[in-house]
């Protein structure tokens, strides 16, 4: 009885959890999408067009308002509200995954594993959908002002595809297998071993998570890596902003860890 009040609670938890990171996911691309519309309004001759209504605003002793104001303005507001309503649902996930972490002091082994993989499961894919940085040029003109030259939000997997289409065919197949199927079948893998666990072909895959525990860091590396080049490969970026796909990433590094943690020691458990 007690088993299945702990599933249905975990259950709960990791739909609870998903759909937090869901909203997270959504208000991230709205403000990406907000931000792409501040670029376009911010385009050279769209800023020329600004700064002269601008100055014809103030000569006019109030007479005369800038639209183009108050419409910059509105969306300079639905995009900071975009971002910390993105972050605010990625706090409520990790809340939630903190929550099923500490469940493991209080459930068996086998169980833990079972919904710490789901748990990474999910942060996974939204790790790798949700954006990841945005980067933005921009350049101060006289008389103009502040213009942006461009503005790109990548996502893993999209930039995986930028690269290739860029012909950096051997680093976009690297992150492609650190970063994504490496991860995939490490995380179905512990899924399956929590299933089978009896039978003789759990005990044989004992020596395969061993192996995949070397590259546990190597996802972060590679990662780390992009983020690093996509961040200088322009010598005029004038700034890079981390967005909520690098925090389900890192969340999911974690919890992969401490889950085939737990499987490795459940596998031996049974062994003895």
């Amino acid at each position: 009885m007690k088993k299945k009040i702990m599933i249905l609670l975990l259950s709960s938890l990791v739909i609870i959890m998903g759909y937090f990171g869901l909203q997270a996911y959504s208000q991230a691309k709205k403000y990406e999408q907000s931000t792409q519309t501040l670029v376009m309004d911010k385009e050279i001759s769209a800023q020329a067009e600004y700064q002269a209504k601008s100055w014809a605003e103030q000569f006019s002793l109030g007479y005369y308002e800038n639209d183009k104001r108050l419409l910059r303005e509105a969306i300079i507001h639905a995009q900071k509200e975009h971002q910390l309503e993105a972050k605010r649902y990625t706090f409520y996930v990790m809340g939630m995954l903190l929550v099923i972490l500490i469940s493991a002091f209080l459930i068996e082994l086998r169980l833990f594993t079972f919904f710490g993989g789901l748990t990474a499961l999910v942060v996974l894919i939204f790790g790798l959908f949700a954006p990841l940085l945005t980067v933005t040029i921009h350049r101060e003109f006289e008389y103009i002002g502040d213009v942006i030259l461009s503005f790109e939000s990548k996502s893993l997997l999209g930039s995986v595809v930028k690269l290739w289409e860029g012909g950096e065919i051997t680093v976009a197949l690297v992150i492609l297998l650190f970063s994504v199927f490496i991860p995939l079948f490490k995380t179905l893998s512990l899924m399956f071993v929590a299933i089978v666990i009896e039978s003789r072909f759990a005990h044989s895959i004992v020596q395969f998570f061993k192996w995949v525990g070397k590259w546990s860091m190597l996802d972060v590396f590679v990662v780390a890596t992009l983020l690093v080049y996509l961040t200088s490969s322009g010598s005029d970026v004038s700034h890079a902003e981390i967005q909520v796909g690098l925090y389900f990433f890192l969340a999911y590094v974690i919890v992969s860890m401490l889950v085939s943690l737990g499987a490795d020691k459940m596998l031996h458990k049974l062994q003895r």
